[in-house]
């Protein structure tokens, strides 16, 4: 397995469980300005490079033609919907939780400026087949924002990191500009349950086309 040097940034409490609504989870402080450095292994890798998916992933309500690989990147439709009724969702299996820190991380960037009330596009967790957790770039009140922690975003391009552990997340975040992760966001999860880790995109316009690119994902294992 590759081998990475990866940080874990300095957490913030926050509760975040997701409702059927987007834009409505407990929101959190600032993000924390410092990091500390782990060692973790990449276990799974999809850079979006090949004529098809990798193996195990699947889709939640595909809608054919509304996603496509393009230019090393997976794009996807951003249709109207909410976290229970998204479009395109693509997931696949999450380790578990209760045996080691796992980090997921993936860039997300707009071809067209979102232009809707809680369009967005990022990472999400199921639990037992439910959405319980996302950590997105999400159009609120005409501003652009990670959440959780409603932490305003300068740019378009971003990678998030969703740090994830038995009982506990770490959202994390890095414009282009910046070098070093943010947190954003931290707080408490159920217990792992046929836990799976998706990303996809909602909440978009209907009579526009807005697509969201998605570079570079990974699922990765911290090392004790």
């Amino acid at each position: 397995m590759l081998r990475f040097s990866v940080s874990v940034g300095t957490v913030i409490c926050a509760a975040v469980i997701m409702t059927g609504r987007a834009g409505k989870a407990e929101e959190a402080a600032a993000p924390a300005p410092t990091e500390a450095k782990t060692e973790a292994e990449t276990v799974f890798a999809d850079d979006f490079r090949g004529p098809e998916l990798e193996k195990g992933w699947r889709w939640i309500r595909e809608h054919e033609g509304y996603w496509r690989l393009r230019e090393g990147g997976l794009e996807i439709r951003a249709e109207p919907g909410l976290a229970d009724t998204v479009r395109n969702a693509l997931v696949r299996p999450l380790p578990g939780r209760d045996q080691a820190k796992w980090i997921v991380e993936v860039a997300v960037s707009n071809l067209v400026p979102p232009t809707e009330q809680y369009e967005q596009g990022g990472i999400t967790l199921y639990n037992d087949g439910k959405p319980v957790f996302k950590l997105v770039k999400e159009r609120i009140d005409g501003g652009l924002y990670i959440i959780p922690g409603r932490v305003p975003l300068e740019g378009n391009r971003v990678v998030l990191r969703l740090v994830l552990t038995a009982d506990r997340f770490t959202a994390q975040f890095r414009s282009e500009e910046e070098k070093e992760f943010r947190t954003a966001a931290e707080g408490p999860l159920p217990p792992p349950k046929n836990d799976e880790i998706s990303i996809q995109c909602y909440h978009g316009p209907t009579d526009a086309e807005h697509w969201i690119r998605f570079e570079n994902f990974r699922i990765l294992r911290a090392v004790p």
